[in-house]
């Protein structure tokens, strides 16, 4: 692809913001970065995973040779001026630890398995509009996780006689596990942590992970820092994980904190909480700054007690919540009811 031909922008549902007055509860909503141009947001999700936010921004589901589901998309126009949206999916996958898309229309075997109710919607300035999306699984399909985008895209076509055309697309990420009965659990292991540093001197701890469950990663977290000595401790953090590392089943792959502040070589214990979507999990291991480069990897302790809520699967925190709802409906009859006393 040419930049003097054409110049392409893309926004995909997970650089997010939050999003309020949707149907179904806290939708995120993408947008491009100077705040002006399309958006595309997902509306709902499935009601197992409903306390997963990844699944509120991300179309995330398990689904038996043959199912069919619909979820429904929200195509925004934050302009002043009217946009001719292009709607459309498009193949995606996991490789060197992101989640990467095809370019234009590619498609792959997932999204052959979408339809739009719409292709082409025309929205008023600072108007949107909702779409469905059909996902029809074959009853021949074989187990496994697919991926694929839906994506909005406007294009505007180069001048007469020549220049430059513009091509901007947002898009939702598609996690489709094919298979019988319960979805495969999410898991991984935080194995060893690095301490770095930059040749301009900046200090980062970097953790490799390995995705030990049935189903992609999307990883973020923290990193704090401990130092006790005698009756001092001192303490710095937590400090962010770049986002951005995505892991397929089997993969083995890195996530990087890189410090704000500059802090003593150490020794430091060193804890990394890491997580994607209701799967958490956290690591230990003491660590020293190097003057230069890279210190030598360190095994990390992982911590088996963390955390003890977000290790319940989805499945079961919809029992719970039903439970819930049920005691809730009992205790109002009860109120309604009079006292044979």
């Amino acid at each position: 692809m040419r930049l003097s031909t054409i110049v392409v922008g893309l926004l995909v549902a997970g650089i997010l913001s939050p999003a309020a007055g949707t149907l179904n509860g806290p939708a995120l909503a993408a947008a491009p970065t100077s705040g002006k141009g399309i958006g595309i947001r997902l509306l709902e999700a499935p009601v197992a995973a409903r306390a997963d936010m990844r699944a509120w921004s991300y179309i995330i589901d398990h689904l038996a040779p043959g199912s069919v589901i619909h979820r429904r998309v929200e195509v925004f126009n934050t302009t002043s001026t009217p946009k001719q949206v292009a709607l459309y999916p498009a193949a995606a996958q996991i490789r060197n630890q992101k989640f990467q898309f095809a370019d234009g229309h590619t498609a792959n075997e997932l999204s052959a398995w979408i339809t739009l109710n719409q292709h082409e919607v025309t929205l008023a300035p600072h108007a949107r509009s909702a779409v469905t999306a059909t996902i029809t699984v074959p009853e021949e399909a074989a187990p496994g996780e697919r991926y694929a985008m839906i994506w909005a895209e406007t294009a505007k076509a180069a001048p007469a006689g020549g220049g430059v055309a513009e091509v901007n697309r947002v898009g939702i990420r598609l996690y489709l596990d094919v298979g019988g009965g319960n979805p495969p659990p999410s898991d991984f292991t935080i194995d060893s942590l690095t301490a770095q540093r930059s040749p301009t001197g900046q200090q980062a701890v970097m953790a490799q992970v390995h995705n030990t469950g049935g189903r992609a990663l999307d990883l973020s977290g923290d990193l704090k820092l401990t130092n006790s000595s005698g009756s001092l401790h001192y303490s710095a953090g937590p400090f962010k994980v770049q986002t951005g590392t995505t892991l397929a089943p089997g993969d083995v792959g890195s996530v990087i904190a890189v410090l704000t502040e500059q802090v003593p070589n150490g020794p430091w214990r060193a804890r990394m909480r890491l997580e994607s979507g209701l799967t958490k999990r956290a690591a230990e291991a003491t660590i020293q700054f190097p003057a230069s480069g890279t210190a030598q990897a360190v095994a990390a302790e992982m911590d088996t007690d963390y955390p003890v809520v977000a290790l319940v699967g989805g499945g079961a925190l919809a029992a719970l919540a039903a439970i819930a709802v049920l005691l809730t409906q009992r205790k109002r009859r009860s109120r309604r009811e009079p006292s044979n006393a």
